[in-house]
């Protein structure tokens, strides 16, 4: 017998819908059918009372907390703009919803997202947002790691090549956990939820 998709304590998280991300063309999803798909999931989540966790990277006017290793590729480097770390109004943020800052590329290490989910008895996290090998992956392989049931929304997420995203969805995020669509995903939600 195979086990749910979703376990009952299942909570949403969802990586850098924010607005100095956004606007970057993705693949093979454009930005667009990603938010979209994540409003849908928000809603769906939200109405039966299942966590929602909005993730934002954030870093400070200095520089300071730049994750200082070293890399082959650019670093970040100046400014970022005032509204880089604001999450999309698509996103609709509401009070219940858990709202986690990082600075590195997964969202466990170095916040509180752990101690907010186990808090909340949660076992499963099903995981959007952008970008694919970036925020999703490192997030999915610590959510793996901390024992979490990892489900990764493949129509709700997506990367700057198509290569990259690919090699994630086939090869890196079915060693960690499952994945589905948006539509599955929808289906695999409780019908209702206890008041």
């Amino acid at each position: 017998m195979t086990a749910p998709l979703l376990d009952p304590a299942t909570a949403l998280v969802v990586i850098d819908l924010q607005r100095g991300i956004v606007g970057a063309p993705t693949v093979p999803n454009p930005i667009e059918d990603v938010i979209a798909r994540n409003v849908e999931l928000t809603t769906a989540f939200r109405a039966r009372r299942l966590p929602v966790v909005l993730v934002r990277v954030s870093f400070a006017a200095d520089g300071g907390d730049v994750p200082p290793g070293r890399t082959a590729g650019p670093s970040r480097g100046g400014a970022l703009p005032a509204d880089f770390d604001v999450l999309i109004d698509e996103l609709d943020v509401q009070p219940t919803d858990i709202i986690v800052t990082k600075r590195n590329w997964g969202a466990f290490y170095g916040t509180d997202l752990d101690l907010q989910l186990r808090r909340r008895g949660v076992t499963g996290i099903v995981l959007t947002g952008v970008a694919t090998t970036y925020g999703v992956e490192s997030t999915a392989r610590s959510a793996h790691e901390h024992g979490y049931h990892v489900v990764v929304a493949t129509d709700a997420i997506a990367d700057r090549t198509a290569e990259g995203h690919e090699h994630a969805v086939t090869r890196i995020f079915p060693a960690l956990g499952r994945t589905a669509t948006t539509s599955e995903i929808l289906a695999g939600l409780p019908a209702t939820v206890d008041a």
